[in-house]
């Protein structure tokens, strides 16, 4: 395997891209940006530094990754999410000591045009639905949805939406694999059993 970048994308000298890695056109990557394997960058996405990505990481067109983004293996990131680093901008204030970091956790899921605000820790598995603003934590497996974002359901691996209230104890199979998860409270967890 091998990467392959497009001739109208510009991946500054010191960036790390991984095997098999796909940066199509118009991206720029950042020098102090890691770009695990596997990864496919759609058009027009950039990646500043100090930016990490996981392996098998999605991210379709118009996707800006800010610094103090970390995206970790299997994520995907549908077209024109957004991401942000300061909490309070202004032009003629300088708040780079002011970044707060967001953390996207394995196999979750943004979806189309969602926005991340800064400092938020998205669960592993989780599902933000399309155009969604999230502004705190989002827990792992929730299915979240909204502005402000708020927790409607619960999500499998597979990506398939599980029969299960939203708190107490219960468990549920995902419907197009057979998993079964355990609700316990406020968190869902696979069957390890």
């Amino acid at each position: 395997m091998s990467t392959s970048i497009h001739p109208s994308a510009f991946v500054d000298e010191g960036a790390i891209i991984g095997d098999g890695t796909h940066i199509w056109h118009f991206c720029h990557v950042s020098k102090a940006a890691s770009i695990g394997k596997n990864c496919s960058l759609g058009q027009n996405v950039f990646v500043a530094d100090n930016v990490k990505l996981g392996d098998n990481v999605k991210v379709q067109n118009n996707v800006s990754l800010y610094e103090g983004v970390i995206l970790e293996d299997d994520v995907f990131c549908g077209p024109s999410v957004v991401f942000t680093n300061v909490i309070n901008p202004r032009a003629t204030v300088s708040r780079k000591d002011s970044y707060k970091p967001t953390k996207v956790k394995r196999g979750a899921t943004l979806g189309a045009n969602s926005t991340i605000i800064c400092g938020a820790m998205i669960g592993q598995y989780a599902f933000v639905g399309a155009g969604a603003v999230v502004v705190k934590d989002v827990a792992d497996f929730s299915l979240v949805v909204g502005v402000p974002a708020v927790h409607i359901g619960w999500m499998s691996r597979h990506g398939e939406r599980l029969d299960l209230p939203l708190t107490g104890h219960a468990s549920a199979k995902c419907p197009a694999t057979g998993e079964k998860y355990i609700l316990n409270n406020d968190c869902v967890e696979v069957d390890q059993s």
